[in-house]
């Protein structure tokens, strides 16, 4: 009993979730699936939590079907990513170069989607990069989507 206890906790912990930061905008299918859910591409929100007045607009492939509606799926590596200033941009406190500002897991195990802010402090920009990982040691994707937001003068 305190095995399958174990299990199901290790289960639910690795589930698929989005991070906090999150807002989903909305989600659009782009392939039919007869059993589960249909393959989509996702658009979420993302603030970065350490810039005032920048937004981070992610889209990302989901896969569908009964592993994807159960979370059991590894999504593609297929997205895009714009970030604006919705409003006075401002550094919350000193910012790092290079930085990790989202994390979002994108299989049950071992894939995640990050987004890492560096900062170009000659040009006084923000520079967003997405980009995915594999746990364990394992390698990672070269696909990757960049954008920029300056910061006011």
């Amino acid at each position: 009993m305190a095995l399958i206890a174990a299990l199901l906790a290790v289960l639910l912990g690795a589930a698929p979730a989005l991070a906090e930061e999150s807002t989903r905008i909305g989600s659009v299918s782009t392939t039919f699936r007869l059993l589960g859910r249909n393959d989509r591409i996702v658009v979420d929100r993302y603030d970065d939590p350490r810039v005032e007045g920048v937004s981070c607009y992610l889209s990302r492939a989901e896969t569908g079907g009964v592993k994807g509606s159960l979370g059991l799926a590894t999504d593609p590596n297929r997205f895009s990513i714009a970030c604006r200033a919705t409003g006075p941009v401002r550094l919350r406190g000193e910012v790092p170069d290079n930085e990790v500002v989202f994390d979002e897991k994108a299989s049950f195990f071992f894939k995640e989607i990050r987004v890492s802010r560096l900062f170009d402090r000659e040009k006084q920009v923000l520079v967003y990069l997405v980009w995915s990982t594999l746990s364990l040691g394992t390698d990672g994707s070269a696909f990757n989507s960049i954008t920029a937001v300056p910061l006011e003068r």
